[in-house]
C-alpha cells in the first residue's frame, strides 16, 4: 500500500541542533528514516546519525555547544549519545568504506533507508521503502543476524509494534538461528521481551517466537498453552478494566523502571510454575527484585483466587489475602480469571462475578479489609494497658483489626476495651 511519509522529524529545521555543526556528509538512519516514512508520530525526538569520521567527537563537540547530555554507548563501535530536553541523538561511526556498505550491515531492509538532511534525498540501496509498503520484514543477510542475536527477538518486536509480517525465509532463518540467542546478555534480551510483552498486538508475535524457538532460550518452560494463557490475559485486562476502569489504571502502572503489572501477569505465563525455578529464571534475565515479587506472589497466590469460582472468601480470610497479595492484586486478578478461562472458557463470567467482591474491597480505600487503618498502635496498648514491647502485641492488633472488619468494633475505646479482655491472663 502506498506510504503516508511524515517528514518533518527529519526535517532540518526541527532538529535539535544546527546541521551546520555537523562534518559532511550526514545521514539520518534506521528507526526515525522508517517511521517517518510510515507517518509515525513521536512526542520526543529519537534521531540515529552516520558519520564517516569523527562521530563520538562530533557529538560531544554538540552536547558540549548545547549544553546537553553525553554518554558513549559503544567505544568499539564508536557510537555516543547526546540527550536534549526533547529526546535523544545517537552518532555513529560509519561501518565500511561507504553509506552503502554501512546499511547493507544493517539487520532488516526496513530499517536501511538513510535521508540526507541536506539534500532531502532518501539513500535506499536495499529497496526498504518496498518492504514498507508490503507491510513485511526481511533480513538483509544471515550473517547481520549472527554477528549480533538480539536481532532475532526484535524481529518480532519490531512486527508488533508496526503491524508487520515476517518474510517467510527470514523467519526460516531465525529458527535457525535461535541457539545463537544464548550468546546475548540477559538484560539486553530483557529488554526486547519486555517491549514485547507491552505491545497491544504482541500475543501474536510471542506465539510466532515461541514456534520459531526464540523464547526456549531464556524461558525453557513456555508452552504452547501458556501463550494460549497470554491471550486470555489481554482479554481478562479489558473486560475486568471495562467494568472496573480504576483496575485498569492499576494494571498500566509500571513497576520498578517501565514494566507495567499487565505485563508482568503475561511473564508468570512463561516461567515456571514452581516458585523456586521461576525466581531463578527471572534473577537470570536481570528483572528487578520488585519485578520479581510481582511474578512470584502471581504464582504463589494462584490456587484461592481459582477457588473463589467455588466457594467465597470469609472476612478474614480476605484480609490475610491482601496483606500478602497487597499491589500485585490487579495483576492476579486478570491471571487468575484467565486461567479459568483457559480451562472453560463459559466459566469466565463465572470467575468475574466471583472475584468481583474481591475488586470492590481493593479499589475502595476506606474498605478495611484491603486497607487496613488500625483504629490503635502497638504504642497505645503499652500504654493503656501496661504490656511490655513483644511479639504477642502484632497478634492482638491483628486481633482488633478483625474484630474490626467484622463490626465488634469502631472507636478506638472499644478497641482498647476489647484488647484488655483478650490480654492473656497472668498465669497463662
Amino acid at each position: 500500500m502506498p506510504l503516508t511519509p511524515n517528514l518533518s522529524s527529519l526535517s532540518p529545521e526541527n532538529l535539535p541542533f544546527d546541521l551546520s555543526l555537523l562534518p559532511q556528509p550526514v545521514y539520518i538512519v534506521g528507526g526515525c528514516v522508517r517511521n517517518a516514512l510510515l507517518g509515525r508520530k513521536h512526542p520526543y525526538f529519537d534521531v540515529d546519525l552516520v558519520l564517516p569520521s569523527e562521530a563520538v567527537e562530533t557529538a560531544q563537540r554538540i552536547a558540549r555547544y548545547y549544553q546537553a547530555g553525553f554518554v558513549i554507548l559503544d567505544e568499539t563501535r564508536q557510537i555516543a549519545r547526546v540527550v536534549f530536553e526533547s529526546g535523544t541523538v545517537d552518532f555513529a561511526q560509519q561501518q565500511g568504506k561507504t553509506l552503502k556498505e554501512d546499511l547493507k550491515r544493517r539487520d532488516f531492509r526496513i530499517n536501511a533507508i538513510a535521508y540526507n538532511p541536506r539534500t532531502r534525498k532518501f539513500i535506499d540501496p536495499l529497496k526498504g521503502r518496498k518492504d514498507l509498503e508490503k507491510k513485511v520484514i526481511t533480513a538483509i543477510a544471515k550473517v547481520n543476524l549472527e554477528n549480533d542475536p538480539l536481532r532475532l527477538l526484535r524481529a518480532y518486536r519490531q512486527a508488533a509494534q508496526l503491524d508487520f509480517t515476517i518474510d517467510s525465509k527470514t523467519r526460516t532463518l531465525i529458527g535457525q538461528l535461535a541457539p545463537n540467542l544464548a550468546r546475548i546478555s540477559a538484560e539486553r534480551v530483557r529488554q526486547e521481551l519486555n517491549y514485547l510483552l507491552a505491545e497491544a498486538k504482541g500475543d501474536r508475535w510471542l506465539h510466532a517466537a515461541y514456534e520459531d524457538g526464540i523464547l526456549s532460550v531464556f524461558l525453557e518452560d513456555a508452552t504452547e498453552d501458556s501463550i494460549k494463557q497470554i491471550d486470555q490475559i489481554d482479554h481478562a485486562a479489558w473486560l475486568l478494566g471495562k467494568i472496573w476502569v480504576d483496575l485498569e489504571a492499576e494494571l498500566h502502572r509500571p513497576i520498578g523502571s517501565t514494566t507495567s503489572s499487565l505485563s508482568l501477569a503475561k511473564l508468570a505465563s512463561l516461567v515456571s510454575p514452581e516458585v523456586k525455578i521461576a525466581r531463578s529464571q527471572l534473577e537470570t534475565l536481570t528483572y528487578s527484585r520488585a519485578e520479581i515479587r510481582v511474578v512470584l506472589t502471581i504464582l504463589q497466590h494462584l490456587p484461592p483466587i481459582l477457588a473463589l469460582v467455588n466457594a467465597p472468601m470469609s472476612l478474614e480470610t480476605q484480609y490475610f489475602f491482601f496483606q500478602e497479595v497487597g499491589d500485585v492484586f490487579p495483576a492476579l486478578a486478570v491471571f487468575g480469571v484467565a486461567v479459568v478461562a483457559c480451562r472453560d472458557v463459559l466459566q469466565e463470567t463465572q470467575a468475574t462475578n466471583a472475584i468481583a467482591p474481591l475488586v470492590n474491597a481493593y479499589l475502595d480505600p476506606n474498605n478495611q479489609v484491603a486497607h487496613p487503618t488500625p483504629l490503635v498502635t502497638g504504642n497505645d496498648l503499652i500504654h493503656h494497658l501496661g504490656l511490655r514491647p513483644s511479639r504477642a502485641i502484632g497478634t492482638l492488633l491483628t486481633q482488633l483489626q478483625l474484630a474490626r472488619i467484622n463490626g465488634k468494633i469502631s472507636t478506638p475505646e472499644e478497641a482498647l476495651q476489647l484488647a484488655a479482655t483478650l490480654m492473656p491472663s497472668p498465669s497463662s
